[in-house]
C-alpha cells in the first residue's frame, strides 16, 4: 500500500513542478549570456607622478576609490564609503570580517 501512495505523491509533485507559471510579469527580457564585456568594467584612470602612481576608480563618472602605489612602501587605498567625497585610508580591500573556524572534531 505504501508504494502506490509514494508513486502517486511523486507523480503529482512532478506535475506541480513542471506546470507553467501563470504569474509572470508581461515584459520580461532574457538575461544576456556570456562573459562581461569591456564596457562592464568600471572606468580606471592611472596617473603617474614622481612619487609613484595613483589609480582612480569611477562609477557613473563619480570617483569612489583611489589606489595609491608609492615608489617605496606598500600600496594603500582611499575609499569614499558614504559617497560624500571624504576618503578614508585602508591598507587593503579586506573588510576584516573573519568567520569563526573552530575545530569541532578531527578524524
Amino acid at each position: 500500500m505504501r508504494y502506490p501512495v509514494l508513486l502517486l505523491t511523486l507523480l503529482l509533485s512532478g506535475l506541480a513542478v513542471a506546470a507553467a507559471p501563470s504569474d509572470r510579469p508581461p515584459d520580461l527580457k532574457p538575461v544576456p549570456d556570456g562573459a562581461p564585456g569591456p564596457g562592464d568594467a568600471p572606468p580606471v584612470t592611472i596617473k603617474p607622478s614622481s612619487t609613484g602612481r595613483v589609480v582612480e576608480y569611477r562609477v557613473n563618472g563619480k570617483l569612489y576609490m583611489l589606489k595609491v602605489i608609492p615608489k617605496f612602501g606598500k600600496p594603500y587605498y582611499l575609499i569614499d564609503q558614504r559617497g560624500d567625497g571624504q576618503f578614508a585610508r585602508q591598507e587593503s580591500l579586506d573588510s576584516g570580517l573573519r568567520p569563526p573556524m573552530w575545530v569541532i572534531k578531527e578524524f
